[in-house]
């Protein structure tokens, strides 16, 4: 839909929030017909040095316990939580998706 409509792929965080202060008619409709729960954009935030990228979801994605950048080393992240396992998403943007599951 936002190719047909001429919207470039990568936005500024600016040129994000003046076209969801005044959107265009199809995109509210668009948004009025969604049913699913995820949001259409959402901001990750580099747990380690908090660089951020706006992107749209995928349905694949896990819940993240935390996002880093994928230049960050696993050292540098903050320890797992007793009881938990870790594990690493790759693919989310210039992101590592970190997700902390708890070990059954």
């Amino acid at each position: 839909m936002a190719r047909h409509h001429g919207i470039p792929p990568f936005w500024s965080t600016d040129q994000l929030a003046a076209f969801l202060a005044d959107p265009p008619a199809w995109y509210v409709q668009s948004r009025a017909n969604r049913t699913g729960k995820r949001p259409v954009w959402v901001e990750l935030r580099c747990t380690i040095c908090g660089t951020i990228e706006t992107l749209r979801p995928k349905k694949w994605w896990p819940e993240f316990s935390m996002v880093s950048c994928s230049w960050h080393g696993a050292d540098e992240l903050p320890p797992v939580p007793e009881g938990a396992r870790r594990r690493e998403v790759d693919g989310i943007g210039a992101f590592v998706g970190i997700v902390d599951e708890p070990t059954s």
